[in-house]
């Protein structure tokens, strides 16, 4: 092979069509991602795009939304505590799995029903 893999550039979450303002509320204020600037070629589709670490978020409209109840993105974060803690203090509804060695990891839904995971490397 010639190509190599470098890692992931973003991932992709769908929400309904004017969901714009709660994707904001939700990713931005509420997890603290800084929102950056879509390209202007793609300003006319919705949607907004954050932040996390090296890699974003884009959240894409869709017209036939259904939210993803299984696939989600797995984000890395420190002090997986804490951001517990915040979570329900918002009472966001915050879920467990079992364990997987290495990583602690809880799991909620956006304000659209998709599931979000977020782990920290043990």
């Amino acid at each position: 092979m010639t190509f190599v893999w470098k890692g992931i550039d973003h991932i992709q979450v769908a929400a309904p069509k004017n969901s714009e303002d709660k994707a904001r509320a939700f990713y931005g204020k509420l997890l603290g991602l800084p929102e950056i600037q879509k390209p202007e070629s793609l300003l006319t589709r919705g949607g907004c795009w954050f932040q996390c670490g090296l890699q974003e978020i884009h959240i894409g409209i869709d017209e036939h939304f259904q939210p993803a109840k299984k696939a989600h993105p797995g984000l890395l974060v420190e002090n997986l505590n804490q951001l517990k803690k915040h979570l329900q203090q918002q009472n966001i509804d915050v879920k467990t799995d079992a364990p997987i060695k290495g990583r602690s990891r809880i799991f909620i839904n956006d304000p659209f029903g998709n599931r979000l995971e977020f782990l920290e490397m043990n």
